[in-house]
């Protein structure tokens, strides 16, 4: 209550002393901006007095949650000149400010006077504040922005209504993307994410690439057949999918303008800068008609299905299916009466058996989830005996086999979806009778694929194997081998991690005896496993801060079991700076059990004294591991 008062009479304080010198003044109402890497703040008015210059600051964030105003903050203008700010209304710099109920809030920040003639400035906290706020090309003179500069091959990008969908070629090659961020200044993120769906395994990671001077990037990638593909340009709002094809370019222009436009709480609905994305490249006509898709399945996929889950599963698996079934007989329809160009068509159609498909393949998974939300606080014990009482329940003709027929269809690898079909592909062909075809093909080629990914070099025999897949398969198996084999002889010069033996120590004094080789220091350890994707992908977001806090009295511990394959822990751990601990499986349910490791990856992070001061299930966040070790260390 205290703080709210507070804050108003500074609010107060602040608008007397602007009525002071009213006469004087120049106000500019709701400005337009270029682009914003946040939807925390948004200037709502600019004051110019003859001493000072004032923003009001429109802040909306969760509920109870703090947001903070850094000292470092300062304006540049349109010739180059800072002007740090002078203080906070209605905010005190570099304290949290905590958003009441509505989790919207308004105060004013303090500048020194603007240079007379300055036609916009940028606003930022400053390179050193960690995930500042930055707003460009806050406009003083006008209430508009200068012309876009889009380049002339992006003007006339007309839909092709009868071109019928180009049809997906099983071949191997480099593919590019390339493109430029429209309207890029220094202070914007130097670099994006290129997310990839690889139709042999699915999600396969993402790659940052960098962003040149004048915005230009380009990134190529090994790929078999068409791939999709997203440009993730986060702090910016730009998220823009893409395909990508050997042998061709996918060329993108990402609109930062139009993405902090739709952002905005006062300009989402005035006058739009274009397209958050324009695109050429592979499959151009459904890109380009995206957001017309998009519009045209959420609105034909009807209400979210609920369930009385008191009824038996059999009954709740059925009642699912036919849901899942007239759901996606509505969206085709929509489809069919629909003004979308036929290639649109033909994609969609493939898309929502697809989506059919791995929705009715993961039924138990997904009935079990909406049980859990149902329930709200639910033992894990009784989860998973809801699962797998759904799993038993599952009929082996759940699936038609007139559906599974998509799998050997070019059109499937289009979606996100058939990766992750082929890399199940065992448990797929095992239930059901599958037809020779592509997806059989693609499951050899993915079984040996993984063999590699688990640093497990192609033998003889596997490769004679490979003579009977398609030429395309054999040169991409041939080529990530020998990429493979190129690490595996690098990996012998790598330093920065060692190899630890547990020991033979009782169960009980097992994790004692691991850390006690590190006392005195401030540790993470980490549960995880090699087969473990967001384990995988958790290392590679850590390392960057490995690195900042590498002076720090910090060691990193691994700890994994034997569900970690010998050969492929040893040939990943070269790239995982810290201590690493293979323990047996009996050991690994001991170490579960009596720390209730539920999963992994599972973090500890522990004092100098050796008390757990942190625990997360999941990965929470470079920056909340980071405040945690900072913590332990400061105690």
């Amino acid at each position: 209550m205290k703080t709210i008062l507070r804050s108003t009479l500074m609010m107060l304080l602040g608008a007397m002393l602007l009525a002071g010198c009213a006469k004087d003044n120049r106000i500019i109402e709701k400005p337009v901006f270029l682009a914003s890497n946040t939807t925390s703040i948004e200037v709502s008015k600019v004051t110019l007095t003859d001493s000072t210059t004032v923003l009001d600051i429109f802040a909306r964030y969760q509920p109870k949650y703090w947001i903070r105003i850094a000292s470092s903050t300062y304006l540049t203008d349109d010739k180059g000149n800072d002007y740090p700010i002078q203080s906070g209304i209605g905010i005190e710099l570099d304290k949290e400010f905590w958003m009441p109920e509505s989790g919207e809030a308004e105060f004013q920040l303090v500048f020194p006077r603007l240079r007379n003639g300055v036609k916009y400035f940028d606003f930022s906290e400053g390179a050193e504040v960690s995930g500042g706020f930055n707003i460009w090309g806050v406009q003083l003179k006008s209430n508009e922005l200068p012309e876009l500069k889009l380049p002339k091959a992006m003007l006339a990008q007309e839909v092709d209504e009868e071109a019928p969908l180009e049809v997906p070629e099983l071949k191997y090659g480099k593919a590019t993307v390339k493109g430029q961020v429209l309207d890029y200044q220094p202070g914007m993120p130097a670099a994006l994410k290129i997310v990839v769906y690889n139709p042999l395994v699915g999600y396969d990671g993402d790659v940052d690439v960098n962003i040149e001077s004048d915005g230009t990037f380009e990134h190529s990638m090994d790929i078999l057949g068409v791939a999709n593909c997203i440009v993730y340009y986060g702090e910016m709002g730009v998220n823009t999918e893409v395909f990508v094809e050997p042998g061709k370019i996918s060329e993108v222009f990402l609109n930062i303008r139009e993405a902090s436009r739709v952002r905005s709480k006062f300009h989402y609905n005035g006058e739009s800068y274009g397209k958050v994305s324009y695109y050429n490249g592979p499959m151009e006509n459904v890109i380009r008609e995206k957001q017309e898709i998009d519009e045209l399945l959420q609105a034909s996929r009807g209400e979210w299905a609920t369930y009385d889950f008191k009824k038996k599963p059999e009954v709740l698996l059925e009642e699912y299916k036919k849901n899942e079934m007239d759901k996606a007989n509505r969206m085709r329809e929509a489809v069919s009466q629909s003004t979308l160009s036929q290639s649109s068509k033909d994609y969609l159609n493939g898309h929502i058996s697809m989506q059919l498909l791995s929705g009715l393949q993961l039924a138990p998974g997904i009935l079990t989830g909406q049980y859990s939300m149902a329930q709200r606080d639910m033992d894990r014990e009784v989860y998973m005996a809801f699962h797998t009482k759904m799993i038993k329940a599952l009929p082996d003709n759940y699936i038609d086999k007139s559906l599974l027929a998509i799998l050997n269809e070019p059109v499937a690898m289009l979606d996100g979806t058939y990766g992750e079909m082929v890399r199940q592909a065992d448990m797929i062909q095992k239930s059901h009778d599958m037809e020779e075809g592509l997806f059989t093909l693609m499951a050899k080629t993915g079984n040996l694929y993984h063999g590699i990914k688990d640093f497990m070099s192609l033998t003889d025999a596997q490769k004679e194997e490979m003579k009977s897949l398609p030429e395309a398969c054999q040169q991409y198996l041939v080529a990530e081998n020998d990429k493979l084999l190129a690490k595996l002889e690098a990996n012998k010069k790598k330093s920065g991690f060692r190899v630890n033996e547990a020991g033979e120590v009782a169960n009980e004094d097992l994790f004692a005896s691991i850390i006690s080789k590190f006392r005195g220091k401030v540790l993470l350890v980490d549960f995880w496993a090699t087969w473990c994707g967001p384990c995988r992908m958790a290392n590679k977001e850590m390392a960057p801060m490995k690195e900042e806090l590498k002076d720090k009295d910090i060691v990193y511990v691994y700890i994994t079991g034997e569900t970690s394959p010998k050969g492929t822990w040893e040939n990943m751990i070269p790239d995982i700076h810290g201590e690493h601990f293979r323990v047996t499986d009996k050991q690994w349910a001991y170490l579960g059990n009596a720390m209730g490791i539920e999963g992994v990856p599972t973090y500890f992070v522990i004092n100098r004294e050796g008390d757990i001061k942190y625990k997360s299930v999941g990965f929470p966040g470079v920056q909340k591991m980071k405040e945690e070790l900072n913590k332990a260390l400061d105690k």
